[in-house]
Parts: C-alpha cells; structure tokens; sequence
C-alpha cells in the first residue's frame, strides 16, 4: 500500500485499518481523495492476506460529504474515464461510484466506524459496508439539495441499505438525523454512547470476525449480491453448488473439527477468552 495525501493506513495482522484523513476540514472528499480511495480498495481487492478492512475517519469525524471549497474547482479527467468525453465535472464525480462499487463488491468484511459527520459520500460508504458502528453523537444523512445539487453516486447503496422510503425521507427533505435515529432505520447496526465506546465496539467486532473464514465470507457477500438481481432459483442453484464446494475443502473440514472440540479454528488466533 502506497504512502497517501488524504488518507492513512496500517496493518495489524489480517486487519487493514484506513482512515479518512483531512481533519480540518472533517474529512469531506475531494477528488484526490476519491482517486486514493480508489487505489486503496484496489491493493485491498487484490490482497488475500488483508481478511478485514475498518474504514473510519481521523478528528472525531468519519466524513463529512463532499468538500465544497473543491466541488466547483476543474478536476483533471484522463481520457478514457467514464462520460470523460461528456463532461469532465460528471467523469470526476463517477469517481466516487467506482469507489463505492469497489467498497461494495470487496471480497473481505467491511467495518466502518462513524462519529462525528456522516453525510453524503460518508453515508455512501457507510452504506455499502458490511457493519457500521456508530456513536450517539453520529450525524447521518444527504442535505446536498440545501445546496443546490444531489447525492448523485451514493443514491443506489442508500436506497437498498435504507429502502426507498427512507431514502426519499433523508435527500429531499434533507434532514441530518442523529446516531440512535440512524440505528433505529438501519443506517448503523450497532449503536455506542462515545468515542471511547466506539473503539470498545471495534475491537469486539474484530474479534468476531477473526472466526470467519475468508472464503466463505467472501462467498456469502457475492450470493447477497446476487440476491438482489437475479431470480430466487437461480440464485438457490448457486449457493447450493457454492456450499458443496465449500465441505470439499479443507477449511470447512477445520471449521466443523474445530466447533466440535470447542477450539479456535487455524485462521482465528485465540483471544484471552479462548484460552
């Protein structure tokens, strides 16, 4: 993983944690940040050894949309990119869907931690995670329309988290809502008093998923995609010829000797409760 402008990273173990980095401005995106983001899934995409990513935000925020002191600058568009040859303003903000796509589509759990601003682009990526953590403090939503323009790249992953109706309720009448509103809806699948907590939460959350084989995660993630497209019984085919797949090989053979003599299984290192 590269040394990045807007963001920063560390491995610890299995676990990337990338963190959205431009506190002074509450780690709204630019473009250079979208451009990053993207890199950054990319190496995650590729990289069996990562089995977690944890996205949050540095400064007691996650995001806080997009930056308007760089919306209306001129964004450099390469030849090549999506509607470059339309609108290099459009090409730009494209971007940010090839972002959200790739965080969606990540064959690895994806755990977003949010305090402070999650709006626009935050909620997006909120969206498209496996399992957000939020804080009480945590203020979600879309006001883009109290400025003139719309939650353009985000709106699919909003829409399928939250359905329609609430989707609708967040970007027209474009109302931020709190932490424990934002969990009451499904925005975030856990709900926390404060930063402190918020780190608790985490660290439990890593722990859990240190049990999850990475195969079968990423498996599991591809067939709920696919469930949302394509027909029941097309999908019922495939996740029966997934499973079969799965108890012929050798991890499933670990994961059910390891259930039934009450151990970690080889991928999971033992926590002190384990022991």
């Amino acid at each position: 993983m590269p040394e990045f402008e807007t963001l920063d990273w560390a491995l610890d173990g299995a676990v990337l944690r990338l963190r959205l980095n431009r506190p002074d401005r509450r780690n709204a995106v630019t473009h250079r940040m979208m451009q990053e983001l993207t890199a950054a899934l990319g190496r995650v995409a590729g990289d069996p050894a990562i089995r977690v990513l944890l996205l949050s935000g540095a400064g007691g925020n996650f995001c806080a949309g997009g930056d308007l002191a760089h919306m209306l600058a001129p964004p450099e568009v390469a030849p090549g990119e999506a509607l470059a040859d339309r609108d290099p303003v459009a090409a730009a903000y494209r971007r940010m869907g090839d972002a959200l796509a790739l965080l969606d589509a990540l064959p690895q759990a994806v755990v977003v931690a949010v305090d402070g601003a999650c709006v626009g682009a935050g909620l997006g990526m909120a969206c498209a995670a496996d399992y957000v953590i939020a804080t009480e403090r945590a203020k979600f939503g879309m006001p883009e329309a109290r400025a003139g323009f719309i939650p353009s790249q985000i709106l699919p992953y909003v829409v399928r988290r939250l359905g329609e109706g609430q989707a609708r309720r967040l970007a027209v009448v474009a109302r931020v809502i709190d932490g424990r509103e934002a969990f009451r809806i499904g925005a975030a699948h856990e709900l926390v008093a404060d930063g402190a907590a918020l780190e608790t939460a985490v660290e439990a959350a890593l722990r859990d998923l240190a049990w999850a084989e990475p195969t079968a995660v990423a498996e599991i993630k591809r067939l709920i995609r696919r469930a949302e497209t394509d027909a029941p019984a097309d999908v019922l085919d495939d996740a029966a010829l997934s499973i079969a797949r799965l108890l012929a090989a050798p991890a499933a053979a670990e994961g059910i000797r390891a259930f039934q003599e009450k151990r970690p299984p080889a991928w999971a290192a033992p926590t002190p409760e384990d022991v």
